[in-house]
């Protein structure tokens, strides 16, 4: 995966936004680290320097780690075991967070089902990446209410009005 200026070809990941958000990057893997995850991949700053930060991967992720309760909106992926579908699906929605979700499987009904009981404003079935300017973004539970982008994201300067009539006569 290259990192390096967005602006270049064959670039898939550019820096951080700011120091802060370094220093979450940082926080969350510290966290999971000592709290029993592996780092599989990365785990460090990219020698890039300034903003830039490997992509990282965690093993062995479990709930108790603040990546599980925190959107860290970094190159980090922790991976959580779970036995099945159900499980998954619970320890997917056990957040207060709710911006994206993602999925991978080869069964059409697997994907609608799980889809459907993923409580976030985007899911990914099979990719990674969803965002694009004709579909509606944003997130639910403490990520957001209401959609940006798309028919929808009008909504938001719009002023909903019910007239209902009865008993009227010419």
């Amino acid at each position: 995966m290259r990192v390096g200026n967005g602006l270049e070809e064959g670039v898939i990941q550019g820096p951080l936004i700011n120091n802060a958000a370094m220093q979450k990057v940082e926080k969350h893997i510290q966290d999971a680290v000592s709290k029993g995850a592996k780092v599989l991949v990365g785990g460090k700053p990219h020698s890039l320097g300034y903003t830039f930060y490997e992509p990282t991967v965690l093993g062995d992720a479990t709930s108790g780690m603040l990546i599980f309760r925190e959107e860290v909106f970094g190159p980090v992926a922790p991976l959580f075991r779970f036995k099945t579908e159900e499980e998954a699906i619970r320890l997917a929605n056990d957040t207060q967070c709710g911006l994206a979700s993602y999925l991978f499987t080869e069964s059409m009904s697997r994907a609608w089902r799980v889809a459907e009981a993923l409580e976030y404003g985007l899911v990914g079935v099979n990719e990674g990446i969803i965002s694009t300017e004709v579909a509606p973004f944003g997130g639910v539970k403490e990520s957001g209410l209401g959609r940006e982008g798309s028919k929808y994201g009008i909504d938001e300067y719009l002023e909903v009005k019910y007239v209902c009539l009865g008993n009227m006569k010419h």
